[in-house]
C-alpha cells in the first residue's frame, strides 16, 4: 500500500500477514479488507460471487495492495475447502481468519412464524459457515505451524434478545460459544479465536432502517455514544483483534456497540 498509510499502521504487525475476510463485498467485510490491506497484510476477500467482491479489490489493488477475490458459499464444506486452496496457492496458508459472512433476512419473524427453512438456511451461514471457516483454515493454520488468529462477527443480538430476532438472535449466541470453544481448542497450537459483537451499525444491509429521518434521530439517541457505528468502527475493532498488538486476548466477546447494552436501568419508570 502506499508507504505514508501503510506507516502509519504498522503498529499492528498486519505486515506480510494472510487476512481472509468471509463476506467480503459486504459494508463491514469490504472496509476490513481494505483497512487489512492498508495494515500490509494480502487479503483474500470471500463472498458468494467473485464479482461481487471486484470492487474491494480493485480499490486495494489501485491503492498498491494485494488482494484476491474468491467466490465462496461459506455454508457448503466443497466451497469452503476450494477457497482455502485457492487462498493458499496465491498467498500461502492463512494466518488471520474474519468470520464476517451471515445473513439478517431472520430478522422482523418470531419463533412463533419462522419456516423450517428460513431456520435452517440461516443458521447454515451465520453459524455453520463460521465453524466450516474456522476448521478449514484452522487447519491450515495449524500445519503452518506458526499460529493465527480468528475474529467472528456475531451481534449484540447474540446476549440480547432482539425484538423479532428469531433465528438470527439464536445464531450469533451460537457463533459467541463457537469462538470460546475455538479458543480452548485450537490455543494448544497457537491460534486465538475471539469475537466483536457490533450493535448498531449503518451498512448497505441495514441502511433501510436509517432512511426515516425520525427513525434515524432516536436510534443515534438510543446509544449513549450519540450515533450508531459506521463500518470502520467495527473494521478497527477487528484488525485490532487480528493483530499480535492483543496477543493475549483469547476467547472473549468484545461488544463494539458504542454503550447501548448499558441502557436497560435507564429505561426503567422512576417516580
Amino acid at each position: 500500500m502506499k508507504s505514508g498509510t501503510e506507516n502509519s499502521m504498522a503498529w499492528l504487525g498486519l505486515a506480510e500477514r494472510v487476512c481472509v475476510v468471509t463476506g467480503g463485498a459486504g459494508g463491514i467485510g469490504s472496509e476490513t479488507a481494505m483497512q487489512m490491506a492498508r495494515a500490509g497484510a494480502s487479503v483474500a476477500v470471500l463472498d458468494r460471487t467473485a464479482e461481487s467482491c471486484r470492487e474491494v479489490v480493485e480499490s486495494i489493488l489501485l491503492e498498491g495492495g494485494r488482494a484476491l477475490a474468491v467466490a465462496c458459499d461459506v455454508s457448503s464444506p466443497t466451497s469452503v475447502a476450494l477457497a482455502a486452496e485457492a487462498v493458499e496457492g496465491e498467498f500461502g496458508p492463512c494466518n488471520v481468519l474474519v468470520n464476517n459472512a451471515g445473513l439478517s433476512g431472520g430478522i422482523g419473524k418470531s419463533l412463533l412464524d419462522a419456516s423450517i427453512d428460513d431456520w435452517n438456511r440461516l443458521l447454515a451461514v451465520n453459524l455453520t459457515g463460521v465453524f466450516l471457516c474456522s476448521q478449514t483454515f484452522g487447519k491450515q493454520m495449524r500445519d503452518a505451524n506458526r499460529g493465527g488468529t480468528m475474529v467472528h462477527v456475531a451481534s449484540i443480538g447474540g446476549t440480547n434478545a432482539i425484538p423479532g430476532g428469531g433465528a438470527y438472535s439464536v445464531s450469533k449466541a451460537g457463533v459467541v460459544m463457537l469462538s470460546k470453544q475455538l479458543c480452548l481448542e485450537y490455543a494448544q497450537y497457537g491460534i486465538r479465536s475471539n469475537c466483536v459483537s457490533p450493535g448498531l451499525v449503518r451498512t448497505p444491509m441495514s441502511e433501510a432502517f436509517y432512511q426515516d429521518a425520525e427513525k434515524l434521530r432516536r436510534r443515534n439517541e438510543i446509544v449513549p455514544s450519540g450515533r450508531a457505528a459506521g463500518a470502520l468502527d467495527i473494521a478497527e475493532s477487528i484488525l485490532f483483534l487480528s493483530s499480535p498488538r492483543s496477543g493475549y486476548i483469547n476467547g472473549e466477546d468484545i461488544l463494539v456497540e458504542g454503550g447501548l447494552s448499558q441502557i436497560v436501568m435507564a429505561n426503567i419508570p422512576r417516580s
